[in-house]
C-alpha cells in the first residue's frame, strides 16, 4: 500500500504509548487473547529499555499495526510480538510487519503467536518461520477443598517484603530459571516494573526459607478483569528440587487465592515440554485451556 509506512523507535512518547496500548486492547477484545504479552505491554508503558524496539505501522494517519523486538538475551535470537488493528486487517499489514521484523534482526528471530490462531499459523508459513515452542495456559476451578501443604523439614514460609527481599529473590529466580531465557533474566528494573503495577500484592508473594537462605517462592497474581487468580511463577532452588517444596508452595498460593481472595478459579502458564511441571499441575486438577505458540527462523 502506498500510504503504509513503518517507524522504528526505542522510546515511545506518552501519547503514542497510549495509542499502542489502545490498539493492543482493541485487538485483544476482537481476538479473545492479547497478541502482546504482559512483558511486552510493560515495555510499552515504560519504554526506553535497552534492547527493545517498537515498530509502528501507519496507514495514512491511522496507527494500523504494532510490533516489538526484544533483543536482550545473549544466546537466543531476538523475540518479537506483533499485531494489526482489526479494522486494518486483510491489507497486507501483518506481512509487512513480519517482513520488517525479519529485516531488522537479520532473519534471526523468534515470534510469539498467542492463542495459536489459524491466521497467525498461516502467516508464520508465509514468513518462513517454524514452530518450536508450545506454552500452555492451564486452568482449574477453586471450588473444591485444597490439600494441606506439606513443607520439607526445616523450611518456613513468609510473604515478600519489597525493598528487603529484592536481591535475594532475583538471585534465586536466576538460579531456578537458568534454563528459561525470559524468566531467568529478570532484573531489578523488571521487578520494579511489576511491583509498580496495580495488581501487585506482596501478601500473595510467598517465600520459602531454609534457615536464612531463600530456597523457593510462589508469586500469585489476581486478574480482576477475569475474576481469576494466577500461579504467576513458582521457583525452587536447584538443591531443593524433588523435595516436594514446589508442590507445597503451589498449594499455599492456591489456598490464598481461594480463601483469602475468594476467587472461583486460577490459571497458569507452563511449557508443554516441562513434563515434571505439567504432571504436578495435572495432579492438582489443572487442564489445558489454550496454547501459545512460538515460531522461529532456522539458525
Amino acid at each position: 500500500m502506498s500510504d503504509r509506512r513503518i517507524d522504528t523507535l526505542t522510546d515511545l512518547p506518552a501519547d503514542t504509548a497510549q495509542a499502542v496500548l489502545g490498539l493492543i486492547a482493541t485487538a485483544a477484545t476482537a481476538d479473545g487473547q492479547s497478541a502482546v504479552s504482559e512483558q511486552g505491554r510493560l515495555h510499552v508503558r515504560r519504554s526506553g529499555r535497552e534492547g527493545v524496539r517498537h515498530l509502528l505501522l501507519w496507514s495514512g494517519d491511522a496507527l494500523a499495526g504494532y510490533g516489538q523486538i526484544e533483543d536482550t538475551d545473549p544466546v537466543e535470537a531476538p523475540a518479537a510480538e506483533f499485531v494489526v488493528h482489526p479494522e486494518h486487517r486483510l491489507n497486507g499489514h501483518g506481512q509487512a510487519l513480519g517482513d520488517e521484523l525479519l529485516a531488522a534482526t537479520g532473519r534471526r528471530l523468534r515470534v510469539w503467536a498467542h492463542g495459536g490462531h489459524p491466521a497467525a499459523r498461516h502467516l508464520s508459513v508465509r514468513l518462513g518461520l517454524n514452530l518450536f515452542r508450545e506454552l500452555r495456559q492451564m486452568r482449574m476451578p477453586l471450588d473444591a477443598a485444597l490439600p494441606e501443604p506439606v513443607l520439607p523439614d526445616g523450611v518456613t514460609v513468609r510473604t515478600f517484603r519489597p525493598g528487603q527481599d529484592d536481591a535475594d529473590w532475583l538471585a534465586l529466580n536466576a538460579a531456578a530459571f537458568a534454563h528459561h531465557p525470559e524468566q531467568g533474566s529478570l532484573t531489578q528494573r523488571d521487578l520494579d516494573d511489576r511491583m509498580g503495577e496495580p495488581w501487585f500484592d506482596p501478601d500473595g508473594f510467598f517465600l520459602a526459607f531454609r534457615g536464612s537462605e531463600l530456597v523457593g517462592f510462589h508469586w500469585t497474581k489476581v486478574h480482576a478483569d477475569l475474576g481469576l487468580g494466577e500461579v504467576y511463577v513458582v521457583g525452587v532452588a536447584p538443591a531443593e528440587q524433588g523435595s516436594g517444596l514446589g508442590r507445597a508452595l503451589t498449594t499455599i498460593g492456591l489456598r490464598h487465592l481461594a480463601a483469602d481472595r475468594g476467587l472461583p478459579g486460577v490459571l497458569l502458564y507452563v511449557d508443554a515440554d516441562n513434563a515434571a511441571a505439567v504432571a504436578v499441575y495435572d495432579r492438582l486438577g489443572f487442564t489445558t485451556y489454550e496454547v501459545d505458540l512460538m515460531y522461529r527462523t532456522e539458525t
